[in-house]
C-alpha cells in the first residue's frame, strides 16, 4: 500500500477569509450532558470530526437515541438511567472519547469495556482508573493504559483526589458524571491541574445543562448529588484550535488572514494565542463577529504554555521563522497527546533546518535556513497541520499521511488551499 503524501505549495504573502470548523472540545462535553439528562437536547453546529464520530457511536451503543439532523443533533437524555453495552467500545484514537466514558461507565448498568487504536492504547490513563477505583468502582487498565473495564452501576460520590498533570480531561470526566452520583461529590485535584481552560469549558457545558457546582481556586469542586441536567439547545461555538494554523500562516508570510466566524470574546482558552501572535510581532484586529490578523517582523520570545497545549504545534512552527530564539515551557503534558509530540517537533524542525533544544518540559527553537523534508506525522492531525503552515514559505514541504486531519478538521486542505500559491 502507497502511503499517501501532500505537495504543499509556498507562497509569498498569504491573504484570506477563513471558516472554521465547530468545536470538538464543546461538542463532546455537550454530548455526554445531553446523554445523561432529562428531556430532549438539540446541539446546534456540532463538530464531525473524528473524535465526535466515535463519541457519538459509543453513546448509541449505550442505548442513547441519538439522531443525526445534519446542522444539528438530537439527543433525548437518558435522565441517568441506562445499561453497559454488550460490546465493547472502540473510540479509535480519541482521547476526550475514551476518558469522558470512563466515568459516563461509571452510572452504567453493567460492565463496559473501553479500547482504542495502537496510539489510543499507548495514551496513560492510570490516574483516571486509580481516581475512580479509590471511589469504589471496579475498574481496570493495561498496565496503565487502555483498555479499560469498568463495572458500572456503583457511582457513590464523596471525595475523589485525582491526579491531573498529564490530563485535565481526568478532572473533566468526573465532573461530567458527578451530578449522578449516589452522594455528593468533591473532587481535588491533586498538584498541577494542566489545561485549566479545558475545565472552564467542562463547567460552562455542565452549568449550561443545570448543574450547581462550587469550585475552590480551581483545585476542589463540590457537587451536590441528586441533579440532574436538563436537556436544552446548545450551539457549538468555532474551534479556536483550529485558528492557529491559518493565523500562524498569516505571521510567517507576512501576511492577512481574516477568521470569519470566530470572535476574540470565545470562551475557548486556545483564543489567547492572539496575544502570543501579538507579542511575537503579529498586529491583531478585533472585530465583533471576527478575527483579522497580520503578520510582521516576528522576534523570538519565551513563554508558558501550560494552558494553551494544542497550540504548541503552530508555535513551535511559527517560532522557526523568528530573529532569536523562542523557549515554550511547561509543557511535559504535550507528551501525551496523540504521539509525544514535543519528540516529535523536535524530530521534524530539526529535519528543515531548525536547531531545537529539548528537555522534558521545555522546548527551545534557534531559528536557521531551513528546506524541505518530507514530514512525518505520527497519525497526529495537530503535526499535520502545523507543518502545512511551514511549508508555505519553505519549498519542498511534503506531509506524510495528510488525512489524519479529519481528527479534528475534516475540510482542513479545502481550507488550506486558500493559503497555497
Amino acid at each position: 500500500m502507497v502511503e499517501e503524501i501532500r505537495k504543499i505549495r509556498s507562497a509569498n504573502s498569504v491573504s484570506a477569509d477563513i471558516q472554521l470548523p465547530p468545536s470538538k472540545s464543546y461538542t463532546n462535553r455537550a454530548l455526554i450532558a445531553a446523554a445523561l439528562a432529562e428531556g430532549t437536547s438539540n446541539i446546534h453546529h456540532p463538530s464531525r470530526s473524528d473524535d465526535s464520530f466515535y463519541l457519538v457511536e459509543a453513546l448509541r451503543k449505550f442505548g442513547i437515541n441519538l439522531t443525526d439532523h445534519g446542522d444539528k443533533l438530537e439527543i433525548h437524555g437518558s435522565n441517568g438511567i441506562f445499561k453497559a453495552p454488550t460490546q465493547e467500545i472502540f473510540v479509535g484514537n480519541a482521547g476526550t472519547a475514551m476518558r469522558f466514558l470512563a466515568s459516563f461507565a461509571c452510572l452504567a448498568d453493567g460492565e463496559t469495556i473501553l479500547t482504542g487504536d495502537e496510539q489510543m492504547n499507548k495514551r496513560p490513563i492510570n490516574d483516571l482508573v486509580d481516581a475512580l477505583k479509590s471511589n469504589g468502582i471496579k475498574c481496570s487498565c493495561q498496565n496503565g493504559f487502555p483498555p479499560v473495564k469498568i463495572q458500572g452501576g456503583n457511582f457513590s460520590g464523596g471525595r475523589i483526589n485525582v491526579d491531573a498533570s498529564i490530563s485535565s480531561q481526568f478532572v473533566s470526566s468526573i465532573l461530567l458524571a458527578s451530578p449522578y452520583t449516589k452522594r455528593p461529590i468533591t473532587i481535588h485535584v491533586n498538584g498541577k491541574l494542566s489545561s485549566m481552560p479545558y475545565v472552564d469549558m467542562t463547567l460552562h457545558v455542565m452549568r449550561s445543562y443545570g448543574a450547581i457546582i462550587d469550585t475552590i481556586e480551581m483545585k476542589t469542586f463540590n457537587v451536590g448529588n441528586r441533579q440532574r441536567y436538563i436537556g436544552h439547545d446548545f450551539t457549538i461555538e468555532p474551534d479556536a484550535s483550529s485558528a492557529t494554523y491559518f493565523l500562524g500562516a498569516a505571521a510567517i508570510t507576512k501576511g492577512r488572514v481574516v477568521i470569519t466566524n470566530l470572535t476574540s470574546e470565545s470562551l475557548q482558552g486556545d483564543i489567547h494565542f492572539l496575544s502570543i501572535l501579538s507579542d511575537i510581532g503579529c498586529t491583531v484586529i478585533k472585530h465583533p463577529e471576527s478575527i483579522e490578523i497580520h503578520g510582521g517582523k516576528l522576534h523570538g520570545i519565551e513563554v508558558d504554555m501550560n494552558e494553551m497545549p494544542d497550540c504548541v504545534p503552530t508555535l513551535a512552527v511559527v517560532a522557526a521563522f523568528a530573529k532569536g530564539a523562542t523557549t515554550i515551557k511547561n509543557i511535559a503534558h504535550v507528551r501525551h497527546k496523540e504521539t509525544d509530540r514535543l519528540d516529535a517537533l523536535s524530530k521534524e524542525l530539526t529535519k528543515i533546518g531548525a536547531r531545537v533544544e529539548l528537555s522534558e518540559d521545555e522546548l527551545v527553537i534557534h531559528p536557521q535556513p531551513l528546506h524541505g523534508a518530507v514530514i512525518e506525522t505520527y497519525n497526529d492531525h495537530r503535526i499535520a497541520m502545523s507543518f502545512a503552515v511551514a511549508g508555505l514559505q519553505v519549498e519542498g514541504i511534503q506531509i506524510k499521511n495528510p488525512m489524519c486531519v479529519s481528527k479534528s478538521f475534516p475540510n482542513f486542505w479545502e481550507e488550506f488551499q486558500k493559503l497555497e500559491g
